[in-house]
């Protein structure tokens, strides 16, 4: 009974410890008045949906008028074979967001957006982690010089959640955070104009290590999500838990920029969108959703905001279903550019 009593005790104090911080950050955490909303762009999600990739973002660019991007160097689309180096896809893109004053969070690095998590060519899929990092350090080299000068470019994105295991170390094994300082080190060195990136999970990430290593932070929400066991569900987090998260950042390592990075407006599914029926995907993000993710969003406090689920909206707009392209329009509209 002792033990139980203590358990208790520590529970109710440590619930009133975190209510009392989560009560001061509320007060000291502003409420933004406006937003800044931008989009995740994902050339090869756009592939696997079978849509061409230049009209999905030539659409995103002049019919949404996103001008906040995040783009992707994923290193089998720009290294398809050792040493032969693909630039077209990624140049176009740059030039286009430098023609309408876009500017760019350009993501960099062996694990990048979208599943698989970790993208690796082919080629160098059977190397060691050795001749792996050797191979990573001169496609981060060569992206950084080919794109620093870009008046697009806004921030590195140096790998994207390394800290979250979950969904990842099938794919890409245990991370090895000394290599992750490397990589940002390199690329500070190659570019000390633009600032580092870092991001985590905004569900299941604890923060420590990303918000440390970057100039600035991201961080992710889904609202959602669907595990296997369970099936879909919703998090139970409300949203001021990424103010008190900011918040106990902010006193540990100093107040940093911090954005929303990837805030998900589309289903979570448990196959390819190709395999998996339009009903079910319907069910998984309903129209409703939409608004409902975006108040959501909104108090979170973060004032820079980027959805992600572009590349569905523009697949359902050809299906029968445009409410979702429509609805983003709308947004781009009136929000801060």
């Amino acid at each position: 009974m002792r033990i139980v009593r203590i358990t208790v005790l520590v529970l109710c104090c440590l619930a009133f410890l975190i209510g009392a911080f989560m009560f001061y950050a509320d007060r000291h955490v502003p409420v933004p008045t406006t937003h800044e909303y931008g989009v995740s762009f994902n050339t090869p999600y756009a592939h696997e949906l079978g849509l061409p990739w230049l009209e999905v973002y030539t659409a995103i660019l002049d019919d949404l008028k996103v001008r906040h991007l995040r783009l992707a160097a994923h290193w089998p689309m720009v290294e398809p074979d050792q040493d032969r180096w693909k630039f077209a896809e990624l140049d176009t893109q740059m030039q286009m967001a430098e023609e309408r004053k876009a500017d760019v969070v350009l993501a960099v690095g062996r694990r990048l957006p979208r599943w698989p998590e970790c993208h690796v060519p082919e080629w160098a899929s059977g190397l060691s982690w050795e001749e792996q990092k050797k191979a990573l350090r001169t496609y981060l080299s060569v992206m950084v010089t080919r794109y620093k000068d870009s008046p697009a470019l806004k921030y590195w994105q140096v790998e994207n959640e390394p800290f979250l295991g979950v969904y990842a170390t099938a794919e890409c094994g245990a991370l090895d955070p000394a290599f992750l300082d490397e990589e940002i080190a390199l690329v500070k060195a190659l570019d000390p104009k633009h600032p580092v990136l870092v991001t985590d999970s905004g569900n299941l990430g604890t923060w420590y290590g990303a918000y440390k290593r970057g100039d600035l932070f991201g961080t992710s929400v889904y609202v959602y999500l669907y595990n296997e066991k369970t099936g879909p569900i919703k998090t139970i987090l409300p949203p001021e838990t990424y103010v008190l998260k900011r918040t106990f950042m902010g006193l540990l390592y100093g107040t940093k920029e911090s954005m929303l990075i990837e805030l998900s407006v589309e289903p979570w599914l448990d196959a390819s969108v190709a395999s998996t029926t339009l009903d079910v995907q319907l069910q998984r993000m309903s129209f409703d959703r939409f608004d409902e993710i975006l108040t959501y969003a909104a108090g979170t406090r973060f004032d820079k905001q980027y959805l992600w689920g572009a590349e569905w909206w523009y697949l359902l707009s050809k299906q029968g279903h445009p409410e979702y392209w429509d609805r983003a329009r709308r947004l781009y509209q009136t929000s801060t550019q």
